[in-house]
């Protein structure tokens, strides 16, 4: 039996454009998504803190340093320049790989500089 388990987040993210007219995803600049180990047009998950809004994508490299989370095509509508979001990224393990699995998390700030960085336990203690 697979069983579905966080595999990345990135928390707090701050939306930094919103562009309709785009042909769909979320762009991510590159050291986030490098850090998190989410690849390029990988199924993301977002959750928006200022709206309750969820909804899911794909992933689009931004400039490396530019910070930029950008929500293109008709994500654009669920969130405004300025929301704070959290993009998670879910994975199968099977039960032998549960034990040994660690997620990967990334906070930011409203700036959205690393605050911290860690790798996640899957158990209890």
């Amino acid at each position: 039996m697979l069983r579905s388990f966080l595999r990345a987040k990135i928390h707090l993210a701050k939306v930094t454009e919103a562009n309709l007219f785009y042909e769909g995803s979320i762009s991510i600049d590159i050291e986030l998504l490098e850090l998190a180990q989410i690849l390029p047009y990988e199924r993301v998950w977002i959750s928006n803190m200022n709206n309750g809004e969820r909804f899911d994508t794909y992933v689009i490299p931004a400039p490396r340093g530019s910070k930029t989370i950008g929500l293109n095509g008709p994500a654009a509508k669920k969130a405004s320049v300025g929301d704070r979001i959290v993009i998670f990224s879910y994975g199968y393990l099977k039960e032998e790989e549960i034990p040994i699995h660690h997620p990967k998390i990334v906070i930011l700030d409203e700036n959205n500089d690393i605050v911290k960085s860690y790798s996640a336990s899957c158990s209890f203690e």
